[in-house]
């Protein structure tokens, strides 16, 4: 049995969710989001929540009722906090800040990398080793340098042995 699908979805106060047949969308200080689902998945709403059933224990309805449950649920958070990765940098002479709404990393390369920020999407540097937002230069195995997700593992390679 889905243990995920069988959660219901708690609706913020400030968000609307109008459900039709296949179609559910979401509204909310962030933006509208709208989603087609699979018809087969029933999902009620009541008092504050949100709920997703499946029609039989078939295992395709087992497989989209998980499924059908997260995007709602996803679609809910991205109206209400929206969406963002954090990134660390990490290694000796790594330091990301800011240039205007553009993005300036020095990430070991001769010149710094400088990214513009496209529409909608918008850089925040906490810290000269953090950033809130996508890879610009994968971290390497042999020393760890490079951008991460923060909490993310790297496996490292052990070097040449003289």
């Amino acid at each position: 049995m889905s243990r995920i699908g069988k959660q219901p979805i708690e609706i913020p106060a400030g968000v609307s969710v109008s459900i039709d047949p296949g179609r559910v969308m979401v509204n909310g200080p962030l933006g509208n989001l709208q989603q087609q689902v699979p018809p087969r998945m029933k999902i009620e709403q009541a008092e504050g929540t949100i709920t997703v059933t499946r029609p039989t224990e078939r295992g395709q309805d087992r497989a989209l009722h998980g499924l059908t449950r997260t995007l709602v649920a996803n679609m809910v958070e991205g109206v209400t906090k929206g969406f963002e990765k954090r990134l660390e940098l990490q290694g000796v002479g790594y330091r990301a800040a800011l240039q205007g709404t553009d993005l300036r990393l020095d990430v070991g390369y001769s010149h710094p990398v400088v990214i513009k920020a496209p529409q909608g999407i918008s850089f925040e540097v906490p810290t000269n080793t953090e950033i809130v937002v996508s890879k610009v230069r994968p971290p390497e195995p042999y020393k760890g340098k490079g951008i991460r997700y923060a909490g993310e593992y790297v496996r490292r390679k052990v070097g040449k042995r003289a």
